[in-house]
Protein backbone atom coordinates (compact mmCIF):
# COMPACT_ATOMS: atom_id res chain seq x y z
CA UNK A 1 0.00 0.00 0.00
CA UNK A 2 1.31 3.48 -0.85
CA UNK A 3 0.22 6.91 0.05
CA UNK A 4 -0.24 9.98 -1.71
CA UNK A 5 3.85 10.70 -1.46
CA UNK A 6 4.14 7.13 -3.28
CA UNK A 7 5.85 5.86 0.19
CA UNK A 8 4.67 3.06 1.83
CA UNK A 9 2.21 3.56 4.13
CA UNK A 10 3.25 1.52 7.19
CA UNK A 11 6.24 3.04 6.84
CA UNK A 12 5.36 6.78 7.42
CA UNK A 13 2.52 5.49 9.93
CA UNK A 14 5.12 5.71 12.93
CA UNK A 15 6.75 8.37 11.91
CA UNK A 16 3.44 10.55 11.52
CA UNK A 17 2.57 9.30 14.33
CA UNK A 18 5.25 10.35 15.85
CA UNK A 19 4.77 13.94 14.52
CA UNK A 20 1.43 14.63 15.39
CA UNK A 21 2.47 16.78 18.62
CA UNK A 22 5.13 18.85 16.71
CA UNK A 23 1.96 19.31 13.63
CA UNK A 24 -0.38 20.36 16.19
CA UNK A 25 1.77 22.69 17.81
CA UNK A 26 2.93 24.74 14.82
CA UNK A 27 -0.57 25.18 13.39
CA UNK A 28 -3.47 25.09 16.16
CA UNK A 29 -5.97 24.79 13.44
CA UNK A 30 -4.93 21.28 12.73
CA UNK A 31 -4.67 20.18 16.18
CA UNK A 32 -8.76 18.68 15.87
CA UNK A 33 -7.99 17.17 12.21
CA UNK A 34 -4.55 15.62 14.08
CA UNK A 35 -6.42 14.25 17.51
CA UNK A 36 -8.49 12.79 15.28
CA UNK A 37 -6.82 11.03 12.92
CA UNK A 38 -4.72 9.38 15.49
CA UNK A 39 -8.23 8.54 17.60
CA UNK A 40 -10.00 7.29 14.58
CA UNK A 41 -9.87 4.29 12.21
CA UNK A 42 -7.76 3.14 9.60
CA UNK A 43 -9.72 5.49 7.18
CA UNK A 44 -9.33 8.60 9.34
CA UNK A 45 -5.25 7.73 9.77
CA UNK A 46 -4.86 7.03 6.31
CA UNK A 47 -6.33 10.49 5.88
CA UNK A 48 -3.91 11.56 8.48
CA UNK A 49 -1.12 10.25 7.00
CA UNK A 50 -1.29 11.38 3.28
CA UNK A 51 -2.21 15.06 4.42
CA UNK A 52 0.47 15.23 7.22
CA UNK A 53 2.88 13.28 4.96
CA UNK A 54 2.33 16.25 2.44
CA UNK A 55 2.87 19.23 5.27
CA UNK A 56 5.52 17.76 6.69
CA UNK A 57 7.73 17.09 3.41
CA UNK A 58 6.41 20.62 2.03
CA UNK A 59 7.14 24.28 2.61
CA UNK A 60 7.49 24.77 6.03
CA UNK A 61 5.76 28.75 7.17
CA UNK A 62 6.34 29.33 10.39
CA UNK A 63 7.69 32.87 11.54
CA UNK A 64 10.87 33.37 13.90
CA UNK A 65 8.66 34.23 16.90
CA UNK A 66 7.01 30.76 16.56
CA UNK A 67 10.37 28.77 15.94
CA UNK A 68 11.38 30.42 19.28
CA UNK A 69 9.16 28.99 21.78
CA UNK A 70 9.30 26.09 20.25
CA UNK A 71 13.27 25.82 20.54
CA UNK A 72 12.48 27.10 24.26
CA UNK A 73 9.85 24.45 25.17
CA UNK A 74 12.01 21.39 23.71
CA UNK A 75 15.13 22.68 25.62
CA UNK A 76 14.34 24.91 28.60
CA UNK A 77 11.67 23.35 30.83
CA UNK A 78 11.17 22.12 34.65
CA UNK A 79 14.17 20.24 34.82
CA UNK A 80 16.09 22.70 33.94
CA UNK A 81 14.90 25.35 36.76
CA UNK A 82 15.05 22.60 39.08
CA UNK A 83 18.55 21.48 38.05
CA UNK A 84 19.92 24.89 37.85
CA UNK A 85 18.00 26.06 40.94
CA UNK A 86 19.79 23.25 42.99
CA UNK A 87 23.56 23.86 41.77
CA UNK A 88 23.05 27.78 42.52
CA UNK A 89 21.83 26.05 46.17
CA UNK A 90 24.53 24.26 46.38
CA UNK A 91 27.83 26.21 44.54
CA UNK A 92 26.70 29.79 44.23
CA UNK A 93 26.45 31.53 40.64
CA UNK A 94 28.55 28.51 38.73
CA UNK A 95 25.22 26.48 38.51
CA UNK A 96 24.28 29.11 36.04
CA UNK A 97 26.46 27.75 33.49
CA UNK A 98 23.91 25.47 32.75
CA UNK A 99 21.49 27.72 31.08
CA UNK A 100 23.93 30.20 30.13
CA UNK A 101 25.45 26.52 27.68
CA UNK A 102 21.76 26.25 26.39
CA UNK A 103 21.95 30.03 25.59
CA UNK A 104 24.76 29.85 23.51
CA UNK A 105 24.02 26.80 21.92
CA UNK A 106 20.93 28.73 20.45
CA UNK A 107 23.11 31.74 19.68
CA UNK A 108 26.06 29.40 17.07
CA UNK A 109 23.42 27.36 15.53
CA UNK A 110 21.16 30.36 14.57
CA UNK A 111 24.34 32.08 13.61
CA UNK A 112 25.96 29.09 11.72
CA UNK A 113 23.66 26.17 11.07
CA UNK A 114 20.52 26.82 11.11
CA UNK A 115 20.16 28.65 7.71
CA UNK A 116 22.80 26.10 6.31
CA UNK A 117 20.28 23.41 7.52
CA UNK A 118 16.70 24.49 6.38
CA UNK A 119 18.21 25.43 2.70
CA UNK A 120 19.79 21.91 2.43
CA UNK A 121 16.30 20.55 4.81
CA UNK A 122 14.49 22.44 1.45
CA UNK A 123 16.20 21.32 -1.37
CA UNK A 124 16.38 17.07 -0.82
CA UNK A 125 12.73 17.33 1.07
CA UNK A 126 14.18 15.91 4.21
CA UNK A 127 11.82 15.46 7.09
CA UNK A 128 14.03 14.25 9.93
CA UNK A 129 17.48 14.32 11.28
CA UNK A 130 18.03 10.70 10.52
CA UNK A 131 16.87 11.37 6.85
CA UNK A 132 19.63 13.82 6.71
CA UNK A 133 22.53 11.86 7.74
CA UNK A 134 21.52 9.23 5.72
CA UNK A 135 21.44 11.32 2.46
CA UNK A 136 24.36 12.38 3.25
CA UNK A 137 26.20 9.21 4.29
CA UNK A 138 24.39 5.67 4.17
CA UNK A 139 22.12 3.22 5.96
CA UNK A 140 24.89 2.28 7.91
CA UNK A 141 25.43 5.60 9.25
CA UNK A 142 21.53 6.19 10.52
CA UNK A 143 21.89 2.95 12.30
CA UNK A 144 24.38 4.39 14.63
CA UNK A 145 22.96 7.61 14.47
CA UNK A 146 19.50 6.04 15.35
CA UNK A 147 21.45 4.04 18.50
CA UNK A 148 23.17 7.12 19.50
CA UNK A 149 19.34 8.83 20.04
CA UNK A 150 18.05 5.97 21.71
CA UNK A 151 20.47 6.52 24.14
CA UNK A 152 20.79 9.83 24.42
CA UNK A 153 16.92 10.50 24.85
CA UNK A 154 16.70 7.38 27.18
CA UNK A 155 19.09 9.59 29.38
CA UNK A 156 16.97 13.01 29.00
CA UNK A 157 13.92 11.28 30.12
CA UNK A 158 15.69 10.01 33.00
CA UNK A 159 16.88 13.91 34.09
CA UNK A 160 12.99 14.71 33.72
CA UNK A 161 12.27 11.51 36.18
CA UNK A 162 14.73 12.86 38.92
CA UNK A 163 13.24 15.98 38.69
CA UNK A 164 9.39 15.05 39.11
CA UNK A 165 10.99 12.58 41.78
CA UNK A 166 12.36 15.52 43.63
CA UNK A 167 9.58 17.78 43.30
CA UNK A 168 7.04 14.67 44.44
CA UNK A 169 9.59 14.29 47.24
CA UNK A 170 8.31 17.42 48.75
CA UNK A 171 4.84 17.75 48.12
CA UNK A 172 3.42 14.58 49.37
CA UNK A 173 6.33 13.32 51.70
CA UNK A 174 7.57 10.30 50.09
CA UNK A 175 10.94 8.76 49.80
CA UNK A 176 12.68 9.54 46.64
CA UNK A 177 12.56 5.82 45.66
CA UNK A 178 8.75 6.09 45.79
CA UNK A 179 8.65 9.56 43.90
CA UNK A 180 10.79 8.20 41.19
CA UNK A 181 8.26 5.09 41.05
CA UNK A 182 5.24 6.66 40.88
CA UNK A 183 6.63 9.35 38.52
CA UNK A 184 7.70 6.84 36.26
CA UNK A 185 4.85 4.77 36.41
CA UNK A 186 2.78 7.41 35.41
CA UNK A 187 4.98 8.84 32.24
CA UNK A 188 5.18 4.93 31.20
CA UNK A 189 1.57 4.39 31.14
CA UNK A 190 0.30 7.26 29.40
CA UNK A 191 2.88 7.41 27.13
CA UNK A 192 2.92 4.26 26.22
CA UNK A 193 -0.69 3.85 26.01
CA UNK A 194 -1.58 7.52 24.48
CA UNK A 195 1.01 8.26 22.59
CA UNK A 196 0.94 12.29 21.38
CA UNK A 197 -2.60 12.04 22.01
CA UNK A 198 -1.98 12.14 25.31
CA UNK A 199 0.17 15.69 25.15
CA UNK A 200 -1.02 17.99 22.21
CA UNK A 201 -0.01 21.16 22.43
CA UNK A 202 -0.29 22.27 26.17
CA UNK A 203 3.45 22.42 26.52
CA UNK A 204 2.29 25.94 25.22
CA UNK A 205 0.57 26.95 28.49
CA UNK A 206 3.04 24.74 30.82
CA UNK A 207 6.31 27.06 29.28
CA UNK A 208 3.99 30.01 29.59
CA UNK A 209 3.40 29.38 33.49
CA UNK A 210 6.66 28.18 33.93
CA UNK A 211 7.74 31.95 32.84
CA UNK A 212 5.20 33.41 34.64
CA UNK A 213 5.85 31.22 38.05
CA UNK A 214 9.54 31.61 37.87
CA UNK A 215 10.18 34.95 36.72
CA UNK A 216 7.04 37.09 37.67
CA UNK A 217 6.42 36.11 40.85
CA UNK A 218 9.31 33.88 41.90
CA UNK A 219 11.89 36.81 41.42
CA UNK A 220 9.65 38.94 43.97
CA UNK A 221 8.93 36.59 46.65
CA UNK A 222 12.91 36.23 46.61
CA UNK A 223 13.70 39.91 47.01
CA UNK A 224 11.06 39.84 50.19
CA UNK A 225 11.98 36.64 51.56
CA UNK A 226 15.82 37.06 51.29
CA UNK A 227 16.33 41.10 50.64
CA UNK A 228 17.95 42.80 48.06
CA UNK A 229 21.78 41.43 46.14
CA UNK A 230 23.35 43.56 49.25
CA UNK A 231 21.53 41.61 51.90
CA UNK A 232 22.37 38.30 50.14
CA UNK A 233 25.66 38.69 49.16
CA UNK A 234 26.77 39.65 52.38
CA UNK A 235 24.87 35.90 54.27
CA UNK A 236 26.77 33.91 51.99
CA UNK A 237 30.13 33.50 51.71
CA UNK A 238 32.62 34.65 48.64
CA UNK A 239 32.67 31.23 47.29
CA UNK A 240 29.27 31.17 46.13
CA UNK A 241 29.78 34.13 43.35
CA UNK A 242 33.17 32.76 42.09
CA UNK A 243 31.81 31.33 38.55
CA UNK A 244 34.75 28.48 38.36
CA UNK A 245 33.43 26.66 41.66
CA UNK A 246 32.56 23.55 40.48
CA UNK A 247 35.72 22.98 38.92
CA UNK A 248 36.72 24.16 35.35
CA UNK A 249 37.09 21.36 33.94
CA UNK A 250 33.82 19.96 35.01
CA UNK A 251 32.39 23.57 33.69
CA UNK A 252 34.01 23.16 30.56
CA UNK A 253 32.59 18.95 29.82
CA UNK A 254 29.30 21.07 30.34
CA UNK A 255 29.56 23.72 28.41
CA UNK A 256 31.23 21.82 25.64
CA UNK A 257 28.55 18.98 25.42
CA UNK A 258 25.87 21.05 25.38
CA UNK A 259 26.10 23.60 23.05
CA UNK A 260 27.33 20.82 20.45
CA UNK A 261 24.38 18.59 21.37
CA UNK A 262 22.51 21.92 19.61
CA UNK A 263 24.54 20.84 16.01
CA UNK A 264 22.97 16.95 16.37
CA UNK A 265 19.57 17.05 17.97
CA UNK A 266 16.30 16.15 16.36
CA UNK A 267 14.96 18.96 17.66
CA UNK A 268 17.09 21.53 16.18
CA UNK A 269 16.71 19.79 12.66
CA UNK A 270 13.19 19.98 13.03
CA UNK A 271 13.04 23.42 13.63
CA UNK A 272 15.01 24.40 11.04
CA UNK A 273 12.64 22.93 8.63
CA UNK A 274 9.66 24.12 9.94
CA UNK A 275 10.41 27.38 9.88
CA UNK A 276 9.30 29.97 6.75
CA UNK A 277 12.61 30.44 5.13
CA UNK A 278 16.70 30.20 5.77
CA UNK A 279 16.18 33.89 7.83
CA UNK A 280 13.19 32.41 9.81
CA UNK A 281 15.28 29.35 11.10
CA UNK A 282 18.14 31.89 11.93
CA UNK A 283 16.43 34.66 13.77
CA UNK A 284 13.96 31.44 15.46
CA UNK A 285 17.29 30.51 17.52
CA UNK A 286 18.75 34.00 18.28
CA UNK A 287 15.51 34.89 19.84
CA UNK A 288 15.41 31.91 21.71
CA UNK A 289 18.62 32.56 23.16
CA UNK A 290 17.42 35.98 24.47
CA UNK A 291 14.09 34.68 26.22
CA UNK A 292 16.50 32.15 27.89
CA UNK A 293 17.84 34.72 29.42
CA UNK A 294 15.32 35.67 32.09
CA UNK A 295 14.96 32.06 33.01
CA UNK A 296 18.87 31.80 34.03
CA UNK A 297 18.45 34.99 36.03
CA UNK A 298 15.24 34.06 37.80
CA UNK A 299 16.97 30.84 38.67
CA UNK A 300 20.13 31.92 39.80
CA UNK A 301 18.19 34.07 42.17
CA UNK A 302 15.93 31.53 43.52
CA UNK A 303 19.16 29.24 44.25
CA UNK A 304 21.12 32.18 46.30
CA UNK A 305 17.49 32.96 48.01
CA UNK A 306 17.86 29.58 49.16
CA UNK A 307 20.99 29.52 50.26
CA UNK A 308 19.78 32.33 52.73
CA UNK A 309 16.46 30.82 53.91
CA UNK A 310 18.08 27.62 53.99
CA UNK A 311 21.45 27.39 55.22
CA UNK A 312 21.51 23.84 57.25
CA UNK A 313 21.72 22.33 54.10
CA UNK A 314 19.26 19.80 53.38
CA UNK A 315 17.46 17.86 50.75
CA UNK A 316 19.14 20.17 47.72
CA UNK A 317 17.21 18.35 45.22
CA UNK A 318 14.48 19.69 46.76
CA UNK A 319 15.09 22.89 47.51
CA UNK A 320 13.05 24.72 44.85
CA UNK A 321 9.98 22.71 45.85
CA UNK A 322 10.68 23.33 49.52
CA UNK A 323 11.04 26.80 48.75
CA UNK A 324 7.79 26.99 46.91
CA UNK A 325 6.08 25.57 49.71
CA UNK A 326 7.27 28.05 52.41
CA UNK A 327 7.03 31.14 50.64
CA UNK A 328 4.93 31.72 47.34
CA UNK A 329 1.44 33.25 47.92
CA UNK A 330 -1.05 29.93 48.86
CA UNK A 331 -3.28 30.35 45.63
CA UNK A 332 0.00 30.44 43.48
CA UNK A 333 1.90 27.56 45.31
CA UNK A 334 0.22 24.61 43.67
CA UNK A 335 0.04 26.37 40.36
CA UNK A 336 3.84 27.11 39.94
CA UNK A 337 4.63 23.15 41.19
CA UNK A 338 2.15 21.58 38.87
CA UNK A 339 3.18 24.06 36.05
CA UNK A 340 6.49 22.96 36.84
CA UNK A 341 6.22 19.19 37.36
CA UNK A 342 3.71 19.03 34.14
CA UNK A 343 6.10 20.71 32.19
CA UNK A 344 8.90 18.18 33.44
CA UNK A 345 6.33 14.58 32.63
CA UNK A 346 5.66 16.51 29.50
CA UNK A 347 9.55 16.43 28.43
CA UNK A 348 9.69 13.56 29.69
CA UNK A 349 7.16 11.94 27.31
CA UNK A 350 8.82 13.35 24.29
CA UNK A 351 12.03 11.94 24.91
CA UNK A 352 10.49 8.69 25.57
CA UNK A 353 8.72 8.71 22.38
CA UNK A 354 11.19 9.78 20.04
CA UNK A 355 13.32 7.06 21.92
CA UNK A 356 11.10 4.63 21.01
CA UNK A 357 9.51 5.59 17.97
CA UNK A 358 13.71 5.79 16.51
CA UNK A 359 13.88 2.33 17.71
CA UNK A 360 10.29 0.91 15.77
CA UNK A 361 10.70 2.91 12.78
CA UNK A 362 14.77 3.30 11.90
CA UNK A 363 15.11 -0.53 13.17
CA UNK A 364 12.98 -2.40 13.56
CA UNK A 365 10.86 -1.49 10.27
CA UNK A 366 13.24 -0.88 8.39
CA UNK A 367 15.43 -3.69 8.55
CA UNK A 368 13.98 -6.63 10.70
CA UNK A 369 10.06 -6.49 9.77
CA UNK A 370 9.89 -3.71 6.14
CA UNK A 371 5.74 -5.20 5.52
CA UNK A 372 4.73 -4.70 9.62
CA UNK A 373 1.34 -4.14 9.69
CA UNK A 374 0.52 -0.63 10.95
CA UNK A 375 -1.39 -2.79 14.35
CA UNK A 376 1.36 -4.23 15.03
CA UNK A 377 4.02 -1.53 14.66
CA UNK A 378 1.83 0.38 17.36
CA UNK A 379 2.22 -2.16 19.49
CA UNK A 380 5.76 -2.41 19.08
CA UNK A 381 6.08 1.20 19.09
CA UNK A 382 4.18 0.65 22.84
CA UNK A 383 6.56 -2.00 24.04
CA UNK A 384 9.31 -0.26 23.12
CA UNK A 385 8.40 3.05 24.86
CA UNK A 386 7.81 1.31 27.99
CA UNK A 387 11.37 -0.38 27.58
CA UNK A 388 13.02 3.35 27.75
CA UNK A 389 10.61 4.14 30.24
CA UNK A 390 11.75 1.49 32.55
CA UNK A 391 15.57 1.85 31.77
CA UNK A 392 15.51 5.75 32.54
CA UNK A 393 13.56 5.02 35.88
CA UNK A 394 16.09 2.78 36.32
CA UNK A 395 18.97 5.16 35.89
CA UNK A 396 17.21 8.37 37.69
CA UNK A 397 16.86 5.22 40.53
CA UNK A 398 20.88 5.36 40.81
CA UNK A 399 22.38 8.82 40.04
CA UNK A 400 19.20 11.17 41.05
CA UNK A 401 21.30 14.25 40.63
CA UNK A 402 19.10 16.06 37.79
CA UNK A 403 22.39 17.91 35.68
CA UNK A 404 24.34 14.93 35.96
CA UNK A 405 22.26 12.70 34.27
CA UNK A 406 21.46 15.46 31.38
CA UNK A 407 24.89 15.76 31.42
CA UNK A 408 25.24 12.21 30.31
CA UNK A 409 22.55 12.49 27.78
CA UNK A 410 24.46 15.52 25.57
CA UNK A 411 27.78 13.60 25.99
CA UNK A 412 26.87 10.84 24.32
CA UNK A 413 24.99 12.65 21.64
CA UNK A 414 27.78 15.26 21.03
CA UNK A 415 31.11 12.99 21.28
CA UNK A 416 29.41 10.35 18.21
CA UNK A 417 27.69 12.62 16.11
CA UNK A 418 28.99 16.31 16.13
CA UNK A 419 31.72 16.29 13.59
CA UNK A 420 29.86 13.82 10.85
CA UNK A 421 26.75 16.41 11.49
CA UNK A 422 28.76 19.71 10.86
CA UNK A 423 30.78 17.78 7.96
CA UNK A 424 27.32 17.09 6.12
CA UNK A 425 26.01 20.84 6.70
CA UNK A 426 29.15 22.23 5.24
CA UNK A 427 30.93 19.87 2.83
CA UNK A 428 29.52 18.63 -0.56
CA UNK A 429 31.41 15.36 -0.33
CA UNK A 430 31.80 13.94 2.37
CA UNK A 431 33.27 10.23 3.44
CA UNK A 432 30.95 7.44 4.39
CA UNK A 433 33.06 5.28 6.17
CA UNK A 434 34.56 8.00 8.00
CA UNK A 435 31.31 9.19 9.36
CA UNK A 436 30.11 5.39 10.48
CA UNK A 437 33.37 4.47 12.08
CA UNK A 438 33.59 7.73 13.80
CA UNK A 439 30.32 7.81 15.08
CA UNK A 440 29.85 3.63 15.82
CA UNK A 441 33.81 4.29 17.48
CA UNK A 442 32.76 7.35 19.66
CA UNK A 443 29.90 6.09 21.17
CA UNK A 444 31.48 2.68 22.22
CA UNK A 445 34.21 4.53 23.49
CA UNK A 446 32.16 7.24 26.02
CA UNK A 447 29.59 3.98 27.36
CA UNK A 448 32.98 2.35 27.84
CA UNK A 449 34.02 5.26 29.96
CA UNK A 450 31.08 5.86 31.67
CA UNK A 451 31.10 2.14 33.01
CA UNK A 452 34.46 1.75 33.92
CA UNK A 453 34.90 4.78 35.39
CA UNK A 454 32.18 3.30 37.97
CA UNK A 455 34.71 0.23 38.82
CA UNK A 456 37.86 1.91 38.42
CA UNK A 457 39.63 4.10 40.71
CA UNK A 458 42.47 5.19 38.06
CA UNK A 459 43.18 8.81 37.47
CA UNK A 460 42.66 8.72 33.81
CA UNK A 461 38.81 7.59 34.19
CA UNK A 462 37.72 11.06 36.18
CA UNK A 463 38.41 12.97 32.87
CA UNK A 464 35.05 13.54 31.54
CA UNK A 465 34.13 10.73 28.20
CA UNK A 466 33.01 14.36 26.27
CA UNK A 467 37.20 14.40 25.73
CA UNK A 468 37.43 10.96 24.75
CA UNK A 469 34.91 10.34 22.73
CA UNK A 470 35.85 13.42 21.00
CA UNK A 471 38.98 12.54 20.21
CA UNK A 472 38.21 9.22 18.91
CA UNK A 473 35.84 10.61 16.18
CA UNK A 474 38.23 13.45 15.33
CA UNK A 475 41.13 11.06 14.67
CA UNK A 476 39.23 8.75 12.63
CA UNK A 477 36.98 10.85 10.71
CA UNK A 478 39.94 12.65 9.43
CA UNK A 479 42.15 9.42 9.32
CA UNK A 480 39.93 7.27 6.88
CA UNK A 481 38.51 10.66 5.65
CA UNK A 482 42.56 11.78 4.14
CA UNK A 483 43.14 7.83 3.74
CA UNK A 484 40.41 7.41 1.19
CA UNK A 485 41.03 10.54 -0.31
CA UNK A 486 44.63 9.15 -1.66
CA UNK A 487 43.50 6.36 -2.73
CA UNK A 488 41.14 8.02 -5.24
Amino acid sequence: MTGADGGQLPFQLAYIRLQCLHTARQTPALSLPVLVGVAGGGGARRWLVRRLGRRLLGGRRLGPLTIACLWIAAWIGGAAVVGTTTRVYQYGVTGVWYVLAQATGCVLFGLFVAARVKNLGDRHRHLTYPDFIEHSYDSRTRIAATATTVLAFTAYAAGQFAASAAILQVMLGWDYEVSLGVAGVIVILYTAVGGYLAVTYTDWVQVALLLLGVVVVGIPVAFSQAGGWGDVQAALPDSYYELGAQGWGRIAALVVSMVLAFFVGMDSFSRSFAARDAKSARSGALIAAVLIVPLAIAAVWLGLACAVLYPQGGDSASILTTFVLDTFPPGLKGLMLVAVLSAIMSTADICILTASASATRDVYQRYINPQVEPKRLLRMSMVASTAVGIVATLMAWVMQDVINILLVAFTINSAALFLPSIAMVYFKQVNKSAAFWSTSCALATVIGWYVISRFSDAAVFRLDPLWPGLLVSFVLFTLISVTDSKRQ
